[in-house]
């Protein structure tokens, strides 16, 4: 819950950096947990496991540069989970060293990192409405734009049916592409990929 909050205050506080104050004047500029949290998103990461939280809406009229500040907004989610990922590893670390890492906090601390690494690399997935989709398609429309408008129009759907696939599975195709990702972060951040 807590990544997801600080995940949506970072496309806040992105937002309101560059011009657009439509996220602070609606309360969220903030890490409330209540002003973030979509009661279903979050009602699914308990039953289900894979959940979300509200979008910040962001005003492009109100950007000093529309298509580089939607970039830096999108980019601001993943890069704050990858923040709380590091400060969680790097403490885990500290902790080990000075032995007074006991076996609860050791689990809290790698399962936040793992969380919040894996939560920053799923929403660098191309595909709306991830953050990914905002941050690499108008590169995507440069290179190939037959490309860039399957993924904008299938994609979600796509998304969907795959997250679907594994609940009902139990065989991840997602995890299969983000897990080499996610074991390269925590192997960088607490010195092991479990």
């Amino acid at each position: 819950m807590f990544a997801l909050s600080f995940h949506e205050f970072a496309h806040a506080w992105m937002a309101s950096k560059c011009g657009d104050k439509t996220t602070e004047s609606l309360g969220r500029l903030t890490l409330n947990p209540f002003a973030h949290l979509d009661p279903i998103g979050s009602l699914m990461i308990l039953f289900v496991g894979f959940g979300w939280a509200k979008p910040v809406p962001v005003d492009g009229r109100k950007l000093q540069n529309p298509r580089t500040d939607m970039m830096k907004i999108a980019a601001a989610g993943p890069l704050s989970n990858l923040l709380l990922a590091l400060v969680a590893g790097l403490s885990l670390r500290f902790l080990n060293n000075i032995q007074l890492l006991n076996d609860s906090l050791f689990l809290i601390l790698i399962y936040f990192t793992r969380i919040n690494i894996s939560l920053a690399i799923f929403n660098l997935i191309p595909v709306a409405p991830l953050d990914g989709s905002q941050i690499f398609s108008s590169y995507l429309m440069k290179r190939n734009p037959t490309l860039a408008w399957k993924i904008q129009s299938y994609g979600p759907q796509v998304l969907f049916g795959l997250i679907l696939f594994s609940y009902v599975t139990g065989f991840s195709i997602l995890w299969m592409i983000m897990e080499p990702f996610v074991n390269f972060f925590m192997f960088l951040f607490v010195g092991t990929s479990m």
